[in-house]
């Protein structure tokens, strides 16, 4: 064996030399330089000693494969750093370039995940060997995070699967695949149900194969499919930038884009030539500004939040797991959480007023794990186990046990104080009551409760089985065991929790009202409804703001802000003014249209199933602004993006946030904040503090004080802060 550090380097009898990566600097391995230096040492002996070896096999001595870049490195490229981080990716890039064409047999032997650059790593070996493992991923998810894969990933995946398999079915979607999903799609060779049979395979193939080649090392190689010079393929290239951008509705993605020309220009040159135009791709995404907000977001972030930031110390207060859940209230919300809370495998007491109601909220679950079962995602049994936990009923002395109860009622102050009331009479004194509000203060619904400090707010989001977030929410009284054991939960049932102090609204309901109210303010204004729909869907917003509040109900949304302003009055406030109360109470009493649930809102729902704007909100449109110029569409696409932010920063001044961390995800996966703003904090340091600020002052002065920043960003902005 060699010592190589980070290179673990061992030679059999027969000639075939095993390299096991193993980082001593890293719980797993990346590429930094404890890799670069290891592996640039690593080619350059097995150059030297290449006429005795039979073969390589490639694994790694960690619980994963080989984890990706180094994004603590990526996050900090400038653009002014672009010539020597393309040098340096370009070394890499040559580095396996010549473990490929070393004139001897490679094998990856994947004992893990092999995710992004773990990946571009066993692509450059001839055969892919991966072990068996059910918590194993594989795939190039570099798009999620505003990249594409730099080391040869785009390059190698177009020459093996061709251009529309490698585009459509690795590279776009970035999807992390498990190992029967990897090996469907081509990007694995073989399955090994051991680790010794893993070894095994690779080394019986290094025999089988002693003078493999890549395939586009080979004569007379072509691209599977054929390349854009291919008359057949040719044909059909037009439709991929047009496909494109329907995906990504013209919203600022830049990676996608970059993916695509990567592999239409890489296919057109040869193999060497083609590594140099992605270096290119991805030297450019690198040091951009988007990238760094994916990265920031999706790992950094959301990294923090998953490892318990926000959660009391764990010495304190251990990790807790429900055992017994009580749901109160089986419609679509109080269904959606019966049936996280079975799948994790808790035991759950769905409660409605009647059985038959309760009996409809279990039904859900059925309907899901049915379908599952006929994907072929479940067996027939583990489904049925699954149904089995969950307990319909209408008798709260069923509720005895329930560590944890949710309601999730209709939004009246008096039913919650009811509810409350006969839960605890039934249930233990360290029982966590939960609820599931999206407006109401928790310290006011928790003054029903005999122990407000075990009383804490769990703000789910529909639909609950595929929305990842909860927003915890502490009342004034809300002590830290309770918040500990309703964090635990959330991770428990696999959910990623945020955490903030209570307020009217909270965070993601406060913050998503603004976007929505901005919507209707720019159709009091004259703008073409179509325009305000489309300005919302390439600013990043999966959904327009109209389309939304047919969702959520213009009727609801009256009811919360008359509450409101019933509720500050009493407090000597008042909510101001916006040009969209008016059009929505016209909405609602005079065109009877409040929303999609009665078939009739902003937009009209015919049988067909295809929804159209409602034509009558002609009357609204002006002629000046039926067709926005291009200066007034970029403006409405801006005062979406920073009225939410403005409203974030307004809530962490207030303290109702408590990280920026829990602002950014919150804001993403809770409200739907465009991914690649980074989140609505993050979308303001990405525009920079002080430009930022000078920009909502125009605003402001344009369209009124809801834009007006708040003086936490003025302080920021002169002492040159942002965001950390």
């Amino acid at each position: 064996m060699t010592d190589i550090i980070g290179m673990h380097w061992a030679e059999d009898a027969d000639g075939i030399v095993t390299l096991t990566m193993d980082d001593p600097t890293s719980e797993a391995n990346i590429m930094n330089d404890v890799f670069e230096k290891a592996l640039t040492q690593t080619v350059a002996k097995l150059k030297e000693e290449k006429a005795r070896i039979k073969g390589i096999i490639v694994t790694s001595a960690k619980k994963t494969f080989f984890a990706g870049g180094d994004l603590t490195a990526l996050i900090q490229a400038k653009p002014e750093h672009a010539p020597i981080f393309e040098q340096k990716v370009s070394e890499l890039k040559a580095l396996l370039r010549g473990l490929e064409t070393l004139g001897k047999p490679v094998v990856a032997a994947m004992n893990g995940t092999a995710l992004g650059g773990g990946l571009e790593i066993a692509l450059s070996c001839h055969h892919r060997i991966a072990l068996n493992n059910p918590k194993a991923e594989f795939g190039l998810p570099e798009v999620s995070l505003g990249l594409l894969p730099g080391a040869g990933g785009v390059i190698r995946t177009v020459r093996m699967l061709g251009i529309q398999n490698a585009l459509m079915n690795v590279l776009l979607k970035g999807d992390r695949m498990k190992v029967a999903k990897a090996k469907s799609v081509g990007i694995i060779d073989d399955i090994a149900e051991t680790p010794e049979e893993m070894m095994a395979k690779a080394k019986a193939w290094i025999v089988a194969n002693p003078s493999a080649q890549q395939p586009w090392d080979k004569q007379g190689y072509k691209i599977p499919g054929g390349s854009p010079s291919t008359p057949s393929f040719a044909m059909n290239l037009p439709a991929f930038p047009a496909n494109l951008q329907k995906q990504i509705k013209g919203a600022n993605y830049p990676a996608p884009k970059a993916i695509l020309c990567t592999a239409i220009e890489g296919a057109q040159v040869d193999f060497d030539n083609a590594l140099k135009i992605e270096g290119r791709y991805f030297t450019s995404l690198a040091c951009g500004k988007e990238s760094k907000n994916f990265i920031k977001a999706f790992f950094f972030d959301l990294q923090k939040i998953n490892k318990g930031a926000s959660r009391p110390s764990k010495e304190t207060y251990p990790v807790w797991k429900s055992k017994k859940v009580g749901v109160l209230g089986a419609g679509m919300m109080g269904q959606g959480i019966a049936y996280v809370s079975a799948m994790s495998g808790i035991e759950v007491v769905l409660l409605d007023m009647s059985l038959e109601a309760a009996e409809r909220g279990k039904g859900y679950t059925q309907k899901l794990l049915d379908k599952r079962v006929s994907k072929g995602r479940m067996t027939k049994e583990a489904a049925a186990e699954k149904l089995a936990l969950i307990k319909a009923t209408n008798d709260f002395a069923d509720l005895a046990g329930c560590d944890l109860v949710i309601e999730a009622v209709f939004e009246s102050r008096e039913i919650k104080a009811d509810v409350t009331k006969k839960v605890e009479a039934v249930c233990d004194a360290e029982l966590v009551f939960a609820s599931n509000t999206s407006t109401l203060p928790i310290t006011g619904l928790a003054t029903a409760s005999v122990r407000p400090q075990n009383f804490i707010g769990l703000h789910f989001f529909s639909p609950v089985d595929k929305m990842p977030l909860v927003e915890i929410i502490c009342g004034e009284k809300t002590n830290d065991e309770t918040l500990a054991k309703a964090f635990d939960y959330v991770l428990q049932i696999k959910k990623t929790p945020i955490v903030v102090n209570d307020s009217r609204g909270f965070f993601t309901s406060r913050v998503f009202g603004t976007f929505c109210m901005e919507g209707v303010n720019m159709l009091a204004e004259g703008f073409n409804p179509l325009s305000i729909e489309q300005a919302a869907a390439q600013a990043g917003m999966p959904v327009g703001p109209l389309a939304i509040l047919d969702e959520v109900n213009m009727e609801l949304t009256r009811k919360v802000r008359k509450q409101t302003q019933i509720d500050l009055a009493a407090e000597g406030k008042e909510i101001p003014t916006e040009p969209a109360f008016a059009l929505i109470d016209k909405m609602c009493d005079e065109f009877k249209r409040p929303g999609k649930k009665e078939g009739m809102g902003f937009y009209d729902y015919p049988a067909d199933g295809k929804k159209r704007i409602w034509s009558g909100l002609s009357q609204f449109v002006t002629a000046d602004k039926k067709q926005p110029s291009t200066v007034e569409f970029t403006e409405l696409k801006e005062r979406l993006l920073y009225r939410q932010s403005i409203e974030a920063a307004r809530c962490y001044q207030e303290g109702v946030l408590r990280s920026v961390a829990d602002a950014n995800i919150g804001s993403i996966f809770g409200i739907g904040m465009a991914p690649w703003t980074g989140g609505q904090l993050q979308y303001i340091n990405y525009i920079g503090v002080a430009e930022f600020v000078k920009r909502a002052d125009e605003l402001a002065a344009k369209f009124g004080e809801r834009f007006a920043p708040p003086q936490l960003l003025r302080d920021m902005a002169a002492k040159g802060e942002t965001f950390q």
